[in-house]
């Protein structure tokens, strides 16, 4: 196989200390870093997937995970089981507000419908059967589809071993492909969460803030069959056996030692052009936190005084709050920075230098030309487009997803879209089955009457005239006019009943077409019209795919011009981060903004006993009677709750287990401050810090909370 680009990237001199997201395939080459910084092991170990701690590292899909017991105890971040929680919670049993504890495996619970744990099996590079010679003369649609036929060819081929998901990964702007194969471990269970006043204490106001006291841990546990296949949840089902499993570190961290996060980092942006940059930030962005702002408010106002409604989209608002705040945090610090002005600066460099003469670089010229011209003609989609995708109810999107499923199931399976083949079905079927605790009708029709009004307000011309024709919209409609035309849509609908969504999952297109419901019957009707759409999307994605990979390989080898490394961005697969505990301050007390470490004492100061700092009385007590046990540091006079870090981590890395040298566990990563948030776009190694709840508060809140079982198991006395 030909040499990679990432090794080809790697044959210079490495990023500044700290920087980067690293495959682990790459270790080896960066061994001389990761010792100096205080790395014990051989740096080669860790690039091994299939033995320890890699192998211990596992994904849920969206946030990271690890084992932590020879039977199946997967520790994560509580924001990462939230949706389960929620799950499980109703009004006579709020399980979000006062946590859950399994005493014995029998009196554990399923998570939310579709929970998945991924454990990575092996990771190859697939790049010349992605993009063969036949592929690489294409362009436009004809290449998108011929790499989605090469894709799903070779994900058929690996997923031929049963019980593992397989995906085809892109790094390095679709330059390279790697496959990615995990055991899709499918029957997830809740173990332990500690009341929302302790994992999610703190709440919107601490998110994205430093001083941190915020207990985010949670357990579930993996379950597959007798045999230790993976199978769907039943209660014959045992723990599954992990080959490895991470062990917790009998001495806590201090300031200055060295630290490395493994996880599954969603996605980094550090290689975008700055037309892509100011875009982001000038507009999509900024739209952005509007929108989720209106949200939020009108569920907040239509759960106001309905606890169930309230539960059912807790979850979302969650989700929504935390995204949010990010975002603006970027903008904030966009404003205040030369981000752009540099980006600007670094690619007129580039550009400057395919421009020259030497070394026949100017075959790149081109290539940067043609990106800048297709990115702007995507942009300029996605503006038009904006209001009118915010403005598709849910259920039609539903109604819409599955009928795409009905169609694509009368294929070969593949010949299917991507998306809608026999391996996506559990997911389809988990996603219908969650809605009937994340669905309610008075909240989705306040909703849809927000995101229509502002579509039905623009002229006529920036609307779309087949989507006004099937969803009965036309000029000049007052609110109170779309109002009474979405109410006819639920008043004809009967998908606001769990039963007959799920329904939909076992119906023929004929059924979908001879269908009388208001919401279906749209779907049918824009299928065409959607499809149509979706051909000149992946005519503009073809020839941006082979223009990105054009100008990734003329950046990279710009890059290697001035010695530079060029590792890939984030893309929801396996990485490495390394770095160590480090406040941006001196001291040890929570009044010190930046001191490395936070205590116990805080969650005292901020504790109000409501809302977002609602400590549970228990927790309370046991701090104002120093009932420290063996958690204590002296030099802190306290047990440690959270501490920072210089760890290169984003979206996704939530969960991920964070190793001290020996590779002991000793926290879990799940936040970082507000104004370093910007370094998925751009790092800067002054202020960049991760915030890591403690391994030590951990079990001290564990013992509190009687999690003795769970204890043990982990090996703790």
């Amino acid at each position: 196989m030909k040499k990679s680009i990432l090794m080809l990237a790697l044959a210079s001199s490495f990023a500044i200390a700290d920087e980067g997201m690293w495959m682990p395939q790459q270790l080896p080459q960066i061994a001389n870093e990761l010792k100096a910084a205080g790395l014990q092991l051989d740096p080669a170990s860790l690039s091994k997937l299939t033995e320890f701690p890699a192998a211990a590292i596992v994904s849920l899909g969206g946030c990271s995970a690890s084992f932590v017991s020879p039977n199946g105890l997967v520790a994560t971040n509580h924001h990462c089981v939230y949706g389960s929680i929620a799950h499980n919670s109703t009004p006579e049993n709020d399980l979000l507000a006062n946590g859950f504890l399994a005493n014995t495996p029998a009196d554990e619970v399923a998570a939310a419908p579709g929970s998945r744990i991924f454990v990575t099996k092996a990771v190859d590079n697939v790049s010349d059967k992605v993009i063969d010679a036949a592929t690489a003369k294409l362009s436009g649609k004809k290449r998108i589809d011929a790499i989605e036929a090469n894709q799903k060819a070779i994900v058929a081929e690996c997923e031929k071993d049963e019980g593992h998901r397989c995906t085809v990964a892109a790094y390095y702007g679709s330059l390279e492909f790697y496959l990615i194969k995990q055991l899709e471990i499918k029957d997830v269970r809740l173990v332990h969460a500690p009341a929302e006043g302790v994992g999610k204490f703190g709440g919107d106001t601490d998110n994205w803030m430093w001083p941190r006291h915020t207990g985010d841990y949670s357990f579930y546990r993996a379950y597959v069959s007798p045999q230790g296949k993976s199978a769907d949840y039943s209660v014959d089902n045992v723990p599954y056996k992990p080959d490895y499993h991470l062990t917790l570190a009998k001495d806590g961290l201090k300031e200055g030692d060295f630290v490395m996060a493994l996880g599954y980092p969603g996605r980094t942006n550090r290689h975008r052009l700055p037309t892509e940059v100011s875009e982001t930030f000038e507009w999509a962005y900024p739209n952005t936190v509007a929108h989720f702002k209106n949200t939020l408010d009108i569920i907040g106002r239509e759960t106001a005084n309905d606890k169930d409604a309230e539960l059912k989209y807790a979850s979302r608002v969650a989700g929504l709050n935390n995204y949010m705040k990010n975002r603006q945090g970027m903008l904030d610090s966009f404003a205040g920075s030369d981000f752009l002005s540099r980006k600007q600066a670094e690619h007129a460099e580039l550009t400057k230098w395919v421009n020259s003469s030497r070394d026949n670089k100017k075959a790149y010229a081109d290539d940067l030309k043609t990106i800048e011209k297709l990115l702007k003609q995507r942009q300029e989609k996605d503006r038009k487009n904006y209001l009118l995708d915010n403005a598709k109810p849910r259920l039609l999107t539903v109604a819409g997803a599955l009928y795409r499923l009905a169609e694509e199931g009368t294929k070969p399976d593949a010949e299917r879209k991507a998306g809608f083949q026999s391996r996506d079905l559990p997911r389809y079927k988990g996603f219908v089955a969650g809605m009937a605790r994340n669905f309610a009708e008075s909240v989705e029709k306040a909703l849809d009457l927000y995101n229509l009004s502002k579509y039905a307000a623009q002229p006529k011309k920036l609307r779309d005239a087949e989507f006004d024709k099937v969803m009965g919209i036309k000029d000049g409609m007052s609110e109170q006019q779309l109002s009474t035309l979405i109410n006819s849509w639920y008043a004809n609908s009967g998908l606001t009943d769990a039963e007959k969504r799920t329904a939909l999952l076992e119906m023929t297109p004929e059924q979908f077409a001879q269908s009388d419901d208001a919401f279906v019957k749209a779907a049918v009707a824009l299928h065409k019209w959607h499809l149509k759409q979706e051909a000149a999307e992946e005519e503009l994605a073809g020839k941006i795919q082979q223009a990105y990979a054009s100008y990734m390989r003329a950046k990279i080898a710009f890059m290697q011009s001035k010695g530079q490394a060029v590792y890939p961005d984030a893309n929801s697969t396996l990485r490495v981060t390394y770095g160590n505990v480090k406040g941006r301050g001196h001291g040890n007390e929570d009044g010190n903004a930046w001191a490395a470490f936070t205590t116990l004492r805080g969650i005292t100061a901020k504790a109000t006993g409501e809302g977002e700092f609602n400590a549970p009385q228990k927790q309370l007590d046991a701090i104002n009677a120093k009932q420290y046990g063996p958690y204590k540091v002296e030099s802190l006079n306290s047990v440690p709750v959270n501490y920072l870090a210089t760890l290169d981590i984003t979206g996704g890395n939530s969960g991920s287990a964070v190793l001290n040298g020996k590779a002991e566990l000793v926290g879990l990563a799940f936040d970082g401050t507000l104004d370093s948030i910007i370094s998925d776009w751009d790092y800067n190694p002054d202020n960049t810090r991760s915030i890591q709840v403690d391994h030590r508060f951990m079990l001290w809140q564990m013992q509190l909370d009687g999690a003795d079982n769970l204890l043990k198991e982990m090996g703790v006395k």
